[in-house]
């Protein structure tokens, strides 16, 4: 592909009907999503003059009730559709981040985990719309641009979100969580975006998950769990290594220079014709994030030791919702989806106690290294189940059972 039709591959993808005002909107509505754990830490330490243990369970309940219920909100969209879905989790989302700041700590910990589990699936939503809204061909393309946008959302959100708070106060950070959230709910009611394209819209619907839910499905989910081990353990071998060498107030710096190399790799991702798999993308993220525990010099050299690995992170992102996208039926797209976003909570809430649990016992460039091989042995686990996919679609004709019709189904691995 020359240097002139890369760029065309976006203009291509915007023009798509729809497309540049649901990037729009689903990057708004990111926005406070991924300012709701810094700021709550903040309320419940500052605010309710709790410790960061007491933080920490509230942020756990959220995790879990996301982690139980975004496979239900996600069936809830398959036979439902966008708008009752987003009513009620809009509901229930805008009246707890409204009431969270008048809420005593036990009643906000009870109240966080329905709170979690009827989170408006955001992520999901964006990655279904580009599913239906963009030709497959395209799909790499649209599915970086979303990932961009997300990495985008994280510098900005975070950013934001401690402002208001450490300024002002975490009440009204809160609160305009609560409030962005209920008008970004709206916004998406009215435009009402397709969770499926007009032909996929009269197929069939399968009869469970069992038809879907294969080797293949497992290995993407396993990689999408082993994508936030990585990245959520890199997170916090950052923050110690930075504070262990008293650099503690460089941290938002060096992690913005992380999300921009992240951003690079996603655009330059999107103007490939062709890309590494997602299994390749995965082990590529997981070694080179190892040989950042070496680098003992300033903030600035670790960040930039760190930025080879972020080069692959979006690209890795956009490759997992593309291979889900794929492989998911139409009528499961939602759930599958919400099975995508347990996996990467699963794997972010691994991290922690896992990477912890290594630097506590060694040192913070140790937890780099844990980083890495957690996410190569969540590699492996996803090329077992791969590979047990793909000898079951090449057995023997003899071995298969008997059909009036002619199979025509190709040899499929976990990529492809």
């Amino acid at each position: 592909m020359t240097a002139e039709a890369r760029p065309r591959l976006y203009r291509e993808v915007f023009a798509v009907p729809g497309m540049a005002r649901s990037v729009l909107l689903m990057f708004v509505a990111r926005l406070p999503v991924t300012a709701m754990g810094l700021t709550l830490t903040l309320h419940v330490v500052n605010g309710l003059h709790r410790g960061y243990v007491a933080a920490g369970l509230v942020a756990t309940s959220t995790t879990v009730g996301t982690m139980v219920g975004a496979p239900a909100v996600g069936r809830a969209l398959d036979r439902h559709g966008l708008r009752p879905v987003v009513a009620v989790c809009a509901t229930v989302a805008t009246a707890y981040w409204i009431g969270v700041p008048w809420l005593p700590y036990e009643a906000l910990l009870v109240a966080a985990f329905p709170a979690g589990a009827l989170v408006i699936p955001v992520s999901s939503l964006s990655r279904q719309v580009i599913t239906a809204l963009v030709p497959e061909d395209r799909r790499r393309t649209a599915f970086s641009v979303d990932a961009v946008a997300m990495e985008t959302s994280f510098i900005v959100g975070p950013a934001v979100g401690i402002y208001l708070a450490t300024q002002f106060s975490s009440r009204l950070a809160l609160t305009v969580i609560g409030a962005v959230v209920a008008v970004t709910a709206v916004l998406l009611y009215v435009q009402n975006p397709p969770l499926r394209g007009k032909k996929e819209a009269a197929a069939p619907a399968p009869d469970g998950p069992r038809t879907w839910l294969d080797g293949r499905m497992t290995a993407t989910l396993l990689i999408s769990m082993g994508v936030l081990f990585v990245l959520g353990g890199t997170e916090l071998a950052l923050v110690a290594v930075l504070r262990a060498g008293g650099e503690t107030a460089w941290t938002g710096v060096a992690v913005a220079i992380l999300a921009l190399g992240s951003i690079v790799g996603g655009v330059v991702h999107g103007a490939l014709p062709r890309a590494l798999p997602q299994s390749a993308l995965m082990g590529l993220l997981s070694l080179l994030v190892i040989p950042a525990g070496l680098v003992s010099g300033p903030w600035w050299l670790l960040g930039l030791a760190l930025v080879p690995m972020q080069l692959v992170c979006a690209p890795t992102l956009a490759a997992i919702a593309e291979s889900v996208s794929r492989l998911a039926p139409p009528h499961a797209r939602g759930m599958a989806m919400g099975l995508q976003d347990s996996a990467t909570r699963l794997g972010g809430a691994l991290s922690s106690p896992a990477i912890g649990f290594v630097m506590d016992r060694s040192s913070p460039g140790w937890g780099f290294a844990a980083s890495g091989a957690g996410g190569l042995l969540l590699v492996a686990a996803a090329g077992v189940c791969a590979g047990g996919a793909r000898i079951r679609t090449r057995r023997p004709a003899a071995e298969r059972p008997p059909t009036d019709l002619p199979t025509t189904e190709p040899s499929i691995g976990m990529d492809r």
